[in-house]
């Protein structure tokens, strides 16, 4: 068995870390992906806008409450005295790990010269560090990057330098460049000619969707830990088939419907009671949807799903649609054992994860 990643004074459980995703990995998706395999999960990126602490966006995202460590709390901005009092407010609430986004292409996020952007300014990028690790020397910092801003721009090499210098501790690459967004594919070179270079540890990240990608991707890199993020959605328990593989070479059977819409219950409820019935039912359908992806049906069902506005309505639709699912999957494998018939219209048990 490979060393365990270890963060500052963090040991991790294991190699897996839940990417940060705006909109996506707040305290109910983070506490699932840790309890189904996940070694740590990264937040939603936190504006460094001190105007925005009192809303209830940002309290919301500094709730950690109950949360397993280690707490990685995701900041993002381009001035660098915002960004350490961001890196301080957020330790007083919290965060034992601050993680500082310069790997988000989002528009509305590099047209203030914030995410992959600041990788543009190499200058800029060392201030930034500079100020958030003197501002907290208490808790390690981390860095998120892409390979740089563009193919004939690719710095990455540079940005490690920078942040060895500065004291970041860790250093997580998303195998694309700002212009590429999340078009074609991840490459894994760049990644792999960093973590040579590196003193600090190295998260490899981008299209790791399966427990064998994960694997090359461990062997080919060299990193010490790969970076989960759209592979998650639906699917949280990508993290312990990943662990398992990793350690047995051997595949976990895929989850039974009834274990799916277990997990998707626990999931939803949580969300209810964190956002509020309102908006928790709004937060839910997304998941829900990917939850369903490539199920018998889902595109009506999340149709229906998608119109309702109470947390009633939702779990009654909910709960219905995966009874029907239950009974075709028992009807497939009595047909499949028994008879051999076709059972193309039926729910496959290949299809049950996203």
């Amino acid at each position: 068995m490979p060393l365990l990643m270890r963060i500052g004074h963090h040991v991790l459980k294991n190699r897996l870390v839940v990417a940060p995703m705006a909109g996506v990995t707040d305290r109910p998706f983070r506490q699932l992906c840790k309890k189904l395999g996940a070694g740590m999960a990264v937040s939603e990126m936190v504006t460094s806008n001190s105007l925005l602490y009192g809303s209830a966006k940002t309290a919301r995202r500094a709730n950690h409450e109950g949360e397993v460590d280690p707490i990685s709390v995701q900041i993002a901005g381009a001035d660098p005295a915002m960004m350490a009092e961001a890196a301080r407010h957020n330790v007083e609430r919290g965060a034992q790990i601050i993680d500082i986004n310069m790997g988000c292409p989002a528009k509305k996020v590099c047209n203030v010269m914030a995410g992959s952007a600041l990788l543009q300014d190499e200058a800029l990028v060392g201030r930034i560090l500079d100020a958030v690790v003197k501002a907290v020397p208490e808790v390690p910092v981390t860095l998120k990057i892409r390979t740089g801003w563009d193919r004939e721009h690719k710095n990455a090499l540079n940005i490690l330098n920078i942040a060895e210098n500065a004291g970041v501790q860790a250093l997580a690459m998303h195998g694309r460049t700002r212009a590429c967004g999340y078009s074609g594919e991840a490459e894994y070179d760049t990644i792999r000619a960093v973590k040579a270079a590196a003193r600090i540890p190295v998260i490899a990240n981008g299209d790791i969707t399966t427990p064998e990608k994960a694997q090359f991707v461990l062997a080919y890199t060299g990193a010490d830990a790969v970076m989960i993020g759209r592979a998650a959605q639906g699917r949280p328990w990508i993290f312990r088939e990943i662990e398992h593989f990793l350690q047995t070479g051997a595949h976990l059977p895929q989850p039974q419907v009834a274990e799916i819409h277990e997990v998707l219950l626990e999931h939803i409820h949580d969300l209810y009671a964190f956002y509020g019935d309102v908006t928790g039912v709004r937060i839910a359908r997304k998941h829900i949807s990917w939850y369903t992806r490539g199920l018998v049906g889902s595109s009506a069902f999340r149709h229906t799903m998608n119109r309702l506005d109470s947390v009633a309505e939702q779990l009654t639709v909910v709960n219905d649609y995966f009874a029907q699912a239950a009974r075709a999957n028992t009807r497939l494998r009595y047909e499949t054992e028994h008879h051999n018939n076709n059972a193309e219209d039926m729910l496959p048990a290949s299809r049950l994860a996203a």
